[in-house]
């Protein structure tokens, strides 16, 4: 006869069952942080060829704004990327769709900011 309790067999299985449904949650955090870069970058990229020629001597493009607003539809955009990436997007809160939207707009401020300075210092 075996020596094993029924139900620390039961506890066991939960146990890894919860780890399971923790380390898919944690693939689906990953995989929205790494749309919202993409999307950043993706709109950064965007806002340098869409915006004008840069001015050499101030480093700026004549519509800057054409930019944030590449930038404001990429964050609308994630919503539709992530209807194709099959992620449930409707048990987003505020705090999640303002950490989205910041992380867009990080990757964008930094990929947007690369380009223009490095047509001001050539190598």
């Amino acid at each position: 006869m075996s020596n094993e309790n029924p139900k620390e067999a039961v506890v066991e299985s939960a146990g890894a069952s919860a780890q399971v449904d923790k380390k898919a949650a944690h693939n689906v955090r990953i995989l929205r942080t790494a749309i919202a870069c993409m999307m950043g970058i993706l709109a950064g990229i965007a806002s340098f060829f869409f915006a004008g020629q840069v001015d050499a001597a101030t480093g700026s493009q004549p519509n800057a704004i054409i930019g944030l607003l590449i930038l404001l539809a990429g964050i609308v955009f994630q919503r539709h990327v992530f209807m194709i990436a099959r992620i449930d997007y409707t048990s987003l809160g505020g705090k999640d769709w303002f950490y989205q939207a910041f992380m867009t707009f990080a990757l964008w401020f930094i990929s947007w900011t690369l380009l223009l300075t490095s047509t001001i210092f050539p190598q």
